[in-house]
């Protein structure tokens, strides 16, 4: 019996010194790291005052996130949108069953925001893109059929409206310039069909220049989780009002793993109100070409072009462009996100650094006219009265650049005039290019273009 104690003290003291130096050697955690290949991309997000926002010191301990998300929850929406698709089977023929295609139903989901009392209601383009149909679904289960006033698939916003015997519940607008870096933000949408989600997190980034959305340079970057079906969804302070617009993640999987990326508020109102007033956007611009090899802070002017704006004379070659209205501007992304919330004919404050000398400017925004068609590579530009006059026609595009190699090489150049696409009238610019880039170039599909060359004689092209 000594013995059999003798050896489990033994047992019990080896024990107890293995464990004692496992734990001085390795510590109490056992880490395990794994490297993922770096190649995330951008996903979007698919499955009525205006209030100046302040951004008082708050205790993170003491932050009551519940009104934000009482105030949010209500007005933002389930948003169900039905495609009509066409599908090709060549067995139908084969067999005698019709003309071998077959209509089916597609349909996607996302989210909105109701943004005034009478059932306006503002999401992303790419959530009701194509849709032959469009549902809200309140968060108290009521259905409506909703009407597309209008969309910008530039900046990926869409305006609907649904007609409601009540008063709804709204989201007002804040001004997203005031937000700051830190500061805490609520995304509320409908993931995964899950109705009426709210996730928080902190504004990450501001002026956020997105790779895979060529067309919005200015989003604000939060790490509140937003997954498939957040699209459209609101991102608010933490006074319930509407800061952004949620449109895409940056994943690997498809899903939330870190960022998240909303269209700021300023651009989504003033896209709104365009629409309202105008059934299309407003396009706003200095009248500036941009030095792209300037890497300090600011925006470097590398031309002005007196005809499309800079107010003539107020900005010049060589200026770096330091604010627009007191907004700080340090890259490119941050300039192109104050036009874009800007109309023509609004005046801007221009501080520039001037050879060492900083001025500010008062500029008059001009209104765009110029339109780059970036599936053929030309670059257009609405007729002047003269031009008009001169050919005896009601609209068309003249050719200010040209980088396809097809009309270069049959001689189609700088001041050629676009008069048809696809055999169609075109009036201006911004139609050409729309009608030129929604085209489907390539697997049999040509894309016809009359002009009138330099002569004033007409041509016409085919480009396969």
């Amino acid at each position: 019996m000594k013995k059999f104690f003798s050896l489990l003290g033994m047992a019990i003291l080896g024990g107890t010194l293995t464990l004692g130096g496992y734990k001085l050697l390795f510590n109490d955690a056992v880490v395990v790291e794994r490297t993922l290949p770096n190649n995330a991309q951008a996903v979007q997000t698919n499955f009525n005052n205006a209030y100046e926002s302040s951004s008082p010191t708050l205790n993170a301990a003491t932050i009551d996130f519940t009104l934000a998300a009482e105030k949010t929850v209500n007005s933002v929406v389930h948003v169900k949108n039905t495609t009509l698709r066409t599908q090709s089977n060549p067995l139908d023929i084969f067999f005698g069953n019709g003309n071998g295609q077959r209509q089916f139903e597609q349909v996607g989901t996302g989210s909105g925001v109701i943004i005034s009392s009478d059932g306006y209601i503002v999401t992303n383009n790419h959530v009701i893109d194509n849709a032959s149909d469009i549902q809200i679904t309140l968060n108290n289960q009521k259905k409506y059929k909703a009407e597309l006033i209008g969309a910008d698939a530039s900046n990926d916003i869409a305006l609907l409206k649904i007609e409601a015997d009540i008063d709804l519940p709204y989201t007002p607008f804040a001004n997203s310039d005031n937000i700051k870096v830190g500061e805490w933000v609520l995304a509320v949408g409908n993931p995964y069909n899950l109705t009426s989600t709210v996730t928080a997190g902190i504004v990450s980034a501001k002026g956020r220049d997105l790779e895979g959305n060529r067309n919005i340079e200015s989003f604000i970057q939060t790490d509140a989780a937003v997954n498939p079906g957040n699209s459209g969804g609101a991102l608010v302070n933490i006074r319930g009002e509407l800061v952004g617009v949620n449109t895409a993640i940056s994943s690997k999987t498809g899903s939330f793993v870190g960022y998240s990326f909303a269209v700021p508020s300023n651009i989504a109102k003033k896209i709104v109100d365009d629409l309202l007033e105008f059934g299309t956007v407003q396009e706003a611009i200095l009248g500036i070409a941009i030095d792209p090899n300037f890497n300090n802070e600011g925006v470097k002017v590398g031309d002005v072009f007196y005809e499309e704006g800079a107010n003539n004379s107020e900005l010049k070659k060589g200026d770096v462009i330091k604010k627009i209205n007191n907004v700080k501007i340090s890259k490119f992304s941050e300039l192109k996100g104050q036009l874009t919330s800007k109309r023509p004919g609004d005046n801007v404050n221009v501080l520039i650094d001037r050879d060492g000398e900083l001025l500010t400017k008062t500029v008059v925004l001009n209104k765009k006219s110029t339109f780059i068609a970036s599936s053929l590579g030309i670059s257009l530009k609405d007729l002047s009265s003269k031009e008009l006059k001169k050919y005896d026609l009601k609209g068309g595009a003249k050719i200010i650049e040209n980088a396809n190699r097809t009309l270069s090489y049959y001689g189609v150049k700088r001041g050629f005039i676009i008069t048809k696409v696809n055999k169609k009238p075109v009036l201006s610019a911004s139609e050409a290019k729309k009608v030129i880039d929604n085209s489907k170039i390539g697997n049999g599909n040509p894309l016809y273009l009359e002009v009138i060359n330099l002569n004033g004689e007409t041509e016409r092209y085919a480009i396969r």
